[in-house]
């Protein structure tokens, strides 16, 4: 058996490391635990992860640690990630100031002209693709410029489930790249990599695989050509965020482009945001002559827009401090979690005897993915799976000298990716619940969801891609 190499400070060096009987029946307690709490008795995932928490807390101790080592090991789960607290405070901030400017209302205002029948869906993917990487939330995009989609392409007779599958593959697009997305930071933040370098990975499978999306989606729409466009709704849309905001584009794109280029330069996200955060506040009180106190307020918890079209106004209320606190809580408690399945060695055991036979990298990351998949599928909740996958696979990867930044990527691609497939996740319970078509109906047509982790393996078997920290891999190591 292995003994821990990473044991927090204060670690008991004398509890007993766990057999695989042990560790198997911990790890598959936590998995029901999860789903009957989360999907039988319908409790919060929070209470849920506490009850998890406890159970694992008991099972360390009867392996010898005392509470002290056991507290040491949460302290150390949650200690890596200080830095992404800092982050998920500012993204809250981000995304309501990018309100307050008029930012995304010009996003909103100036996309609705991309919407000719011929190029609806095409035009309709890069439009929820811009819009989720402004505001890194894919459930923020479908709820609002989703909403107004699925209207407009029901008007032009264009079936829902084909909307829907667009919209959700520009949402998943751009959330799954926003620097000021959750899930984005959670995954880096997870496998301890930077999170531009962290960006910059998936960029290698998830831009071919949103070129080929797009490619498809424009030659479904061809289809539609001969299709009416309902005018009268895209004139009220623009009218009411016209009436709301000064929408110059130049001036209220300031604070997207200022964090683009700063992210572009390699600047820290806490700078980068920060410098978006206070330039869109100035914009905002001046130019968009909204009361100063107000503005600084929407930092804490931003108020719902004025327009009088109540799915655009939702969007424009989105954002503040107080809005990270459900995702930052649950991934404090999932990474306290995480640490005591990891340093108590329950983790280590399953690893050394499921991924151990684990030759090729290629088979590597096709098992992080399918991993990403299965946690969803079991527990119902993305967060979760990103930091419980990046948690069980983290030393596999670096014993191959493969970058922490493939490790988040393949563990995205199972995790974020599929959680919008699976019927009982939130996501797609959100989606359903949103865009008014089941899940099982629009997975067909979420073609960036299903291409992007099958385009990532197949690059792996040919070894592209594979960020590496001192070797390149050769054809005998796939």
């Amino acid at each position: 058996m292995i003994r821990n190499k990473l044991q927090p400070n204060n670690a008991n060096t004398t509890g007993q490391v766990p057999s695989l009987l042990q560790a198997g029946g911990c790890f598959l307690i936590v998995l029901i635990m999860i789903s009957l709490g989360l999907f039988v008795f319908e409790v919060s995932v929070h209470a849920v992860i506490f009850l998890a928490l406890l159970w694992v807390g008991t099972q360390a101790a009867l392996l010898g640690y005392a509470f002290s080592d056991i507290r040491g090991m949460m302290n150390n789960g949650i200690s890596k990630a200080l830095p992404a607290i800092y982050i998920f405070m500012l993204i809250g901030m981000v995304i309501a100031s990018f309100m307050q400017s008029g930012t995304i209302a010009s996003l909103i205002y100036y996309g609705m002209g991309l919407l000719q029948p011929t190029v609806f869906l095409a035009a309709g993917l890069i439009l929820c693709a811009f819009m989720s990487i402004a505001t890194g939330s894919s459930w923020g995009t479908a709820g609002t410029a989703g909403v107004v989609l699925m209207g407009i392409g029901e008007t032009i007779g264009i079936p829902l489930a084909l909307v829907a599958g667009m919209v959700i593959s520009g949402a998943t697009f751009g959330d799954k790249l926003s620097p000021i997305s959750d899930t984005t930071n959670l995954a880096a933040m997870s496998a301890g990599t930077d999170l531009y370098r962290h960006i910059h990975a998936m960029l290698y499978t998830t831009v071919p695989a949103f070129v080929i999306v797009l490619i498809i989606f424009i030659l479904l729409g061809l289809e539609y050509s001969d299709n009416l466009l309902p005018k009268d709704n895209i004139d009220a849309i623009k009218i009411a965020l016209a009436g709301a905001y000064e929408l110059n584009l130049f001036i209220t794109l300031l604070p997207l482009l200022l964090m683009f280029g700063l992210s572009i330069k390699r600047v820290s996200p806490e700078v980068s945001m920060s410098s978006s955060i206070v330039l869109a506040m100035i914009i905002a009180i001046f130019y968009q002559e909204k009361d100063s106190v107000s503005v600084v307020n929407a930092l804490w918890l931003n108020t719902a827009g004025t327009t009088g079209i109540e799915n655009i106004d939702i969007l424009l209320g989105r954002g503040g401090i107080y809005s990270m606190a459900w995702t930052l809580l649950l991934s404090i408690m999932a990474l306290a979690l995480g640490g005591i399945l990891h340093h108590a060695g329950f983790l280590s055991v399953l690893l050394e005897h499921i991924i151990s036979r684990i030759k090729r990298i290629s088979t590597l990351i096709a098992t992080t993915i399918i991993s990403g998949f299965v946690g969803n599928l079991a527990m119902g909740e993305a967060y979760i799976s990103i930091i419980l996958s990046c948690q069980l696979f983290k030393d596999s990867y670096q014993k191959r000298k493969l970058d922490n930044a493939v490790l988040s990527r393949s563990v995205e691609e199972g995790a974020t990716l599929t959680a919008g497939l699976i019927p009982w996740t939130t996501t797609g319970a959100f989606y359903t619940a949103t865009l008014g078509i089941s899940t099982l109906e629009y997975a067909p047509y979420a073609f960036l969801n299903l291409l992007n982790p099958v385009l990532s393996i197949i690059m792996a078997v040919f070894g592209i891609g594979l960020l590496q920290h001192k070797i390149v891999c050769s054809a005998s190591a796939k």
